[in-house]
């Protein structure tokens, strides 16, 4: 008889299944940066929603009054954009060390590694392209005479109030971490059971004509499931 030792849980030196040569411990370093990218992400949303001059009654319409107002809105604009891309560079190392992790826990020829990790990459490409702009409009309203063209800074506000919040790709992410625990028991039932509720109304949102939705639910996964993976290690 012959029992199987999850290397993410032993004590003790660890060592390669298939060399016996002693490996180091997996770190941690991914969860605390999926964590703080969940963080920075619910920040950047809340942010992008205070850059709203687009959306002011008063100004629907108005470029030109859009434009104005939106100039007194720097600050946020540049607390927006530092958060969307502290959570936009922490994505990548979370998605990294996810997909290594899945790989431990999964069957070899298993898909999910691939897709839990594509599925962050997406939004950590929706975050980058989500803060794109900012510098450009921020220097320009800061500049001593008009530097744009008020339509301009009317899609600049759609555009940060939409596209960094497309947090979708993360829903597929959620849902490959369901097939990992249910169909090969990688996690605890309790975090399959919160990817399936939040990374499944993620998902509708990705392909709903209202995905920027996304970015409600999105952040709130990654921050729970990022929790509860640094929790279970910190009991190990």
């Amino acid at each position: 008889m012959s029992t199987t030792l999850d290397p993410s849980t032993a004590s003790g030196p660890h060592r390669d299944a298939s060399t016996g040569a002693p490996t180091r411990p997996p770190g941690r370093g991914w969860m605390l940066a999926g964590l703080g990218a969940g963080l920075a992400g619910i920040a950047s949303v809340v942010a992008s929603t205070t850059v709203d001059a687009v959306y002011e009654p008063d100004n629907l319409g108005d470029a030109e009054a859009i434009a104005e107002a939106m100039a007194d809105l720097v600050p946020q604009v540049l607390v927006f954009h530092t958060a969307t891309m502290v959570s936009c560079a922490l994505l990548v190392v979370f998605a990294a060390g996810l997909h290594r992790h899945l790989q431990r826990r999964t069957h070899p020829d298993s898909i999910v590694p691939g897709v839990a990790a594509i599925g962050v990459v997406l939004v950590c490409v929706a975050q980058l392209m989500g803060a794109g702009l900012t510098t450009e409009f921020a220097f320009a309203f800061a500049a001593p005479e008009d530097a744009y063209v008020p339509e301009t800074v009317v899609f600049f506000g759609h555009w940060i109030g939409t596209i960094p919040w497309l947090w979708g790709g993360i829903g597929l992410t959620a849902l490959a971490m369901v097939s990992a625990t249910f169909r090969q028991g990688a996690f605890p039932r309790w975090v399959g059971w919160t990817s399936l509720v939040l990374g499944g109304l993620t998902t509708l949102f990705l392909v709903s004509p209202v995905q920027y939705m996304a970015g409600m639910t999105g952040p709130i996964w990654l921050v729970v499931v990022s929790a509860a993976l640094l929790r279970s290690v910190r009991r190990a």
